[in-house]
Formats: C-alpha cells, sequence, structure tokens
C-alpha cells in the first residue's frame, strides 16, 4: 500500500486539498480514489451534522463535492437509500462500480499504482 493512501484514508483533508485532487491523483488506482472518497464523505457528513446541531462552524459545500468526485469516479449514486443514521452515510451499495472510462490508462482494482 503506498504511503498517500495510507495517509488520505487516515485523513484526507490533509492528503489532498480537494477531492478533485483525488480524482486527478496519478498515485492512487481507481478503487483507492472511491475509499478515500468515501472516507472524506462519512467525515464530512458528521461534520454536516455537528453544524446542524449547533456547533460551532459554517458550511463550506464539501459534501456536495465530494459527491460530485464521487459520482465522476463510479456514475450515479443512490442516494435514496442513505443510511439510518444522521450523517445519512452512503452505503456500499450506492456506489457502483468505477466507470470503465475512468479506468483507461490508470491502476484498475487494488493492484500495483498506476
Amino acid at each position: 500500500m503506498n504511503e498517500l493512501f495510507e495517509r488520505a484514508m487516515m485523513a484526507p483533508e490533509t492528503a489532498f486539498e480537494t477531492p478533485e485532487a483525488v480524482i486527478s491523483s496519478p498515485a492512487l488506482t481507481v478503487d483507492q480514489k472511491i475509499e478515500v472518497l468515501r472516507r472524506w464523505e462519512y467525515n464530512a457528513s458528521e461534520e454536516a451534522v455537528a453544524l446542524e446541531e449547533g456547533m460551532p462552524g459554517e458550511e463550506t459545500g464539501l459534501l456536495r463535492d465530494i459527491l460530485i468526485a464521487l459520482g465522476e469516479l463510479t456514475g450515479p449514486l443512490d442516494l435514496d437509500h442513505t443510511g439510518p443514521s444522521k450523517q445519512h452515510g452512503l452505503p456500499r451499495e450506492a456506489i457502483t462500480n468505477p466507470r470503465p472510462d475512468k479506468n483507461k490508462g490508470k491502476g484498475k482494482g487494488k493492484g500495483k499504482n498506476s
């Protein structure tokens, strides 16, 4: 596993400035990009719930950007079937397989980095 992926899985915002930077990273496979964005989506959902409950801070649009990036990699997300928790996390079934055109010339699956 590469160091960038490991760091991104711990705290995506420390490894990438934006969700778009995850998509354009040549160091990650498509599957790794999806996993990083899923982690970031969970974190952003937790922050949105905290804001909704009155914690200090302001909305940034990050969650929307993450969902758009995930959609670019996988195709449409099934947002009608979200998790039962307050942050409505995306279940694995909501994210389809990577789009074939996103795999061309890039690392596929969980193999070596491209």
